[in-house]
């Protein structure tokens, strides 16, 4: 039987901006099990980042809990140190644009996250190379990110997101800044290295040849989360 990897319980995320009010989601519940792709589709502005940064600790909520690893983390109310461990031991993160530090290589970007955490530098770029060559840019291993397409720094960030051995990956609009042809390459190597490294999945996207990928497809809309 498969555990719930997150469990996301009467959820709601009001902003308050100059007296306004703003519910971005409402009483919302969610149960991700372990192993499985999950996508959440919805126009612009309906929160979908807003849950993605809910579980990953990125934002608060105004109401609810989101608890991680059959309860382990209950990730409403982490302490800064804790929010750092959630993310550094049980996540792995994918944004729109891909973070890469300017002044180190492809190769040093993929395996600081790991070496941070104490491990050797030569057991981290191991497994660094391993990942660069799994997403298929072993070759620019030494380049720095100004010198790689949108493309291959994509693909370093998505290896970088495997690095730590998490059990959940979180992707935010992945393929949003890169042209059709890349996107659909990125979004194909995405879904392969989850299966490949057996991770769950919660991808927020608007392309929706990208969101059939995923096992389950959720829409939010008016603040509720609906089964596609």
């Amino acid at each position: 039987m498969s555990s719930d990897i997150i469990r996301i319980c009467g959820v709601e995320k009001t902003y308050v901006s100059d007296g306004e009010r703003l519910t971005v989601l409402r009483d919302l519940d969610l149960v991700i099990s372990e192993g499985t792709k999950n996508v959440v589709v919805g126009e612009s502005g309906s929160g979908k980042s807003t849950l993605l940064n809910i579980i990953g600790g990125i934002d608060s909520v105004t109401k609810g809990q989101v608890l991680a690893d059959n309860g382990k983390w209950n990730v409403t109310k982490l302490s800064e140190s804790e929010v750092s461990e959630y993310r550094s031991k049980f996540l792995g993160l994918i944004f729109q644009f891909h973070y890469l530090l300017k002044d180190f290589t492809a190769l040093e970007n993929v395996y600081l996250p790991l070496y941070m955490t104490g491990v050797s530098k030569k057991e981290a770029e191991e497994k660094a190379l391993q990942l660069l060559n799994d997403v298929g840019v072993y070759e620019r291993r030494n380049h720095l990110p100004s010198q790689l397409s949108g493309g291959e720094r994509q693909r370093v960030a998505v290896a970088r997101s495997l690095i730590n051995d998490p059990r959940l990956i979180l992707a935010d609009e992945p393929t949003g800044n890169l042209d059709p042809a890349n996107a659909l390459a990125i979004g194909d190597l995405l879904f392969k290295m989850v299966e490949q490294y057996n991770k769950t999945l919660v991808l927020v996207t608007h392309d929706m040849n990208l969101a059939k990928k995923g096992d389950q497809i959720y829409s939010i809309k008016d603040g509720k989360l609906e089964i596609k």
